[in-house]
């Protein structure tokens, strides 16, 4: 039953940062198909737009479901996940050489999006099950670098890297906020030193050759290295004030590839400049300060485990983007949360924002003591 006290403890501010990022994201969507989309076909801010109405109704519902009955349901919604993944890989539809969508009649869907999510969910169930007031030595990390080694294997063989690195990065600021040796981390941290090397043997040639460009994007400047190019010239020139809404040349005149995607950032940034992207990331960062604020006010260690595992979900989608657009480091396909086109990713993000602000409504009330 609903409470109608959590109502007076919604966090509207939240809501309207998330809302402005939208917001922004749509002009830029707008602006990034003006004179491309066919007279037959939707425009994609429109398509956006529906998905806006859909993850904001699914958030709402997200806020009305008392969080901490996900605890129960996360080790079925795991194993649900890893289903739908190897779906995919029997059953998944073919683009561009990668097998990532699941085609379910009208509904095509990332599985790997929801696995994020769902991995979050089972690493608080598990952590605040097994919680020790001792650092985790390696022994202790065996059993939950298993559970998260099993999508990322199965994510990267899609191939999706970049996914498969984000669902690592997520779970490993988990452990860390749960409390790592010191000896356990250094250890580790020799280790994948000594893997790296190892691990370029089983990278795919356009995964090595994205690396190979992300050193020397000149080698090849109208092929590999074309895309973070242009980008690194649409961000540049848009300069201190930027060149206008819709009068990005490098946008505008087809230069810049996949703008209503990965490479969503550049365009604003050209368009609006350092002002406009300054904007943009300090609403980014007001929505991963809310984020944190909501894990140290949480009453309870499942609620508190599960926003840092969120926020840092949406973090590292933040930084990677940012730092891929801008060549600080190679491309691998992670969309800019809330702001690039595609309904997997923003219905997951919607989901995301409900939990936080799910976990912030219920502080108030009472029940478990805070530990």
């Amino acid at each position: 039953m609903f409470d109608r006290r959590l109502v007076q403890h919604f966090d509207w501010l939240m809501l309207v940062f998330v809302l402005c990022i939208c917001a922004l994201g749509l002009l830029n969507l707008y602006s990034a198909g003006y004179n491309r989309t066919p007279a037959a076909a939707n425009p994609l801010y429109l398509k956006q737009l529906y998905w806006l109405g859909v993850g904001l109704l699914l958030m709402f519902l997200m806020v009305l479901y008392d969080y901490r009955h996900l605890e129960k349901a996360a080790l079925m919604l795991f194993v649900l996940s890893l289903g739908l993944l190897v779906g995919v890989m029997v059953f998944g539809k073919m683009v561009s050489g990668s097998r990532r969508w699941l085609v379910l009649g009208p509904i095509t869907f990332q599985p790997s999006e929801v696995t994020k999510i769902a991995m979050v969910l089972l690493l608080a169930r598990y952590f605040h099950r097994r919680h020790r007031p001792d650092p985790l030595r390696f022994k202790d990390l065996l059993a939950p670098l298993g559970l998260v080694l099993a999508p990322v294997a199965i994510i990267a063989k899609q191939p999706d890297l970049g996914s498969a690195m984000l669902v690592f990065l997520t779970a490993t600021s988990i452990m860390l906020f749960v409390g790592v040796h010191w000896r356990t981390l250094a250890t580790s941290a020799a280790a994948m030193v000594v893997a790296a090397p190892l691990a370029w043997h089983f990278l795919r040639d356009y995964q090595k050759q994205r690396l190979l460009t992300f050193l020397d994007p000149e080698k090849d400047p109208l092929g590999a290295g074309y895309h973070i190019i242009q980008s690194k010239i649409a961000v540049g020139s848009g300069q201190f004030w930027g060149k206008g809404f819709l009068h990005g040349t490098q946008s505008q005149l087809y230069f810049l590839p996949e703008q209503h995607t990965d490479f969503v950032f550049s365009v604003f940034a050209e368009e609006w400049g350092f002002v406009g992207s300054a904007l943009l990331v300090l609403l980014y960062m007001g929505v991963t300060l809310f984020g944190l604020n909501v894990a140290r006010t949480s009453k309870d260690r499942f609620g508190q485990l599960l926003a840092v595992g969120v926020t840092a979900l949406i973090f590292w989608q933040i930084f990677i983007n940012l730092c891929m657009v801008t060549g600080l480091l190679p491309v691998v396909g992670i969309p800019l949360p809330l702001f690039s086109y595609g309904g997997s990713s923003f219905i997951v993000t919607w989901l995301a924002v409900g939990i936080l602000l799910n976990i912030r409504m219920r502080r108030f009330l009472p029940g478990d003591e805070i530990f």
